[in-house]
C-alpha cells in the first residue's frame, strides 16, 4: 500500500474521451483454468492488459466473468496456468496482489446508518490505515461527494451509493479497480456520471477491471472481453470487434409488427434480426442472397431499407449463437 494519499482530482469534464496513459502491462495471464467440482467456470483463458486501461468483461449470467476478474487480481486461485498481476505471481504472491486492489461488488455493503464520511472513517480505521482523516478528505473531494459528506449513507440515492462505494474502495489508494456490475439498478444518469470517474482514474494510471451487461457501458471500455460457458470468445477494442464482425447491416424502419421481424428472419442470407424502436437491424452472413431478398421485401409493403453498420450489440447476439450447441 502506498504511504501517502492521491491528490484530489480536478472536476470531471462531461465531455472529455480518455485513452489509458501509456503501454505497461499489468495483467499477463495464460491458461488461466478454474473448475467447481465437475464445472469448469474458466477455460483457457489468456489475457494482456496495460496500466490505465478499462477492461470490460461481458456475457451473460454464469459465463465466468466474476470467476475470471477474481482469478485476474488474486482473489481466487486459479487451478491450472500462470500469470502475473501487477508485477507479483496471481498464484503465489495474492496477498501483495490482493493489497494493491479496490474491490467493489454489485451490492451495496456500507452502514446505512452511518454518514457518508463516518462510513469511510469506518472502513479506514478498519484496515489499519494511516492518516485517516486526509485520505477521507482527499476521497470524497475524489469522488465528488464533499458536500454529501455528513448524510446518513441509508439516505443516498442508489447513484450516490455507488459513489460512495467506489470511495471506499480508493482509500488505500489501490492500483488495480475490480468492478462487479457496479451500476446495476442505477438511473442512466447516475451510470453516465459513475463512468466519468472511472475514466478520470484511469487517466490517472489506474487499471480498471469491469463486468457490465450494459451495451452503452461496454462501449466506454478502452477493450473488452466477451464469454460464454466460460471461454473467451473474442477480446479487442470496440471498434475492432464490430470491423471483425464483418457482416453487413442494414436498418429496416419498420410499424411495430412482430410478424415482419419473424418474416426477415426466414429472407435467404439473413442470420440475426433485431428491434430497436420502431427500426429493425438486420445483419447477413450473406450478403448477394440478403441484399435483393431484402430490398424487395421492403419495397412490397413500403418500407424504408438503407444499409448501415453493426452495433457491438449485433457482435455479441452472434457471438452467443455460435457459442450456443
Amino acid at each position: 500500500m502506498n504511504s501517502t494519499a492521491s491528490p484530489p482530482a480536478s472536476p470531471p469534464h462531461r465531455s472529455r474521451q480518455l485513452a489509458p496513459r501509456n503501454g505497461d502491462t499489468v495483467i499477463a495471464v495464460d491458461g488461466l483454468q478454474k473448475r467447481f467440482g465437475d464445472r469448469i467456470a474458466v477455460q483457457s483463458l489468456s489475457l494482456h492488459i496495460s496500466r490505465g486501461e478499462i477492461f470490460g468483461f461481458l456475457g451473460p449470467n454464469g459465463s465466468g466473468k466474476t470467476t475470471t476478474l477474481r482469478m485476474l487480481c488474486g482473489l481466487l486461485t486459479a487451478d491450472e496456468g500462470v500469470g502475473s498481476c501487477l508485477g507479483f505471481d496471481i498464484r503465489k504472491q495474492s496477498a501483495e496482489i490482493k493489497r494493491r486492489v479496490g474491490y467493489m461488488t454489485q451490492r451495496f455493503s456500507l452502514y446505512e446508518d452511518l454518514t457518508v464520511a463516518e462510513n469511510l472513517h469506518f472502513v479506514a480505521s478498519v484496515y489499519g490505515m494511516d492518516r485517516v482523516k486526509d485520505r477521507v478528505s482527499a476521497t470524497l473531494q475524489r469522488i465528488g461527494l464533499t458536500d454529501r459528506a455528513s448524510q446518513l449513507a441509508g439516505t443516498l440515492s442508489g447513484g450516490w451509493k455507488q459513489r460512495l462505494a467506489l470511495a471506499a474502495c480508493l482509500l488505500h489508494e489501490p492500483e488495480l479497480l475490480l468492478l462487479d456490475e457496479p451500476t446495476a439498478a442505477v438511473d442512466p444518469n447516475a451510470r453516465r456520471e459513475f463512468w466519468e470517474h472511472i475514466h478520470l482514474l484511469s487517466a490517472d494510471g489506474i487499471t480498471v477491471l469491469v463486468s457490465t451487461h450494459y451495451m452503452d457501458e461496454a462501449e466506454r471500455c478502452h477493450r473488452l472481453a466477451y464469454m460464454s460457458a466460460g471461454t473467451l470468445l473474442a477480446d479487442g477494442a470496440p471498434h475492432e470487434l464490430v470491423e471483425r464482425f464483418g457482416q453487413p447491416t442494414w436498418e429496416l424502419q419498420t410499424p411495430d409488427d412482430i410478424h415482419l421481424l419473424l418474416d426477415i428472419r426466414r429472407l435467404p442470407g439473413v442470420s440475426q434480426v433485431a428491434p430497436f424502436g420502431n427500426l429493425l437491424h438486420v445483419c447477413a452472413h450473406d450478403a448477394a442472397l440478403a441484399e435483393p431478398a431484402l430490398a424487395a421485401f421492403a419495397h412490397q409493403r413500403s418500407l424504408l431499407l438503407r444499409q448501415t453498420t453493426a452495433r457491438l450489440e449485433d457482435v455479441f447476439i452472434a457471438l452467443q449463437r455460435k457459442s450456443e450447441p
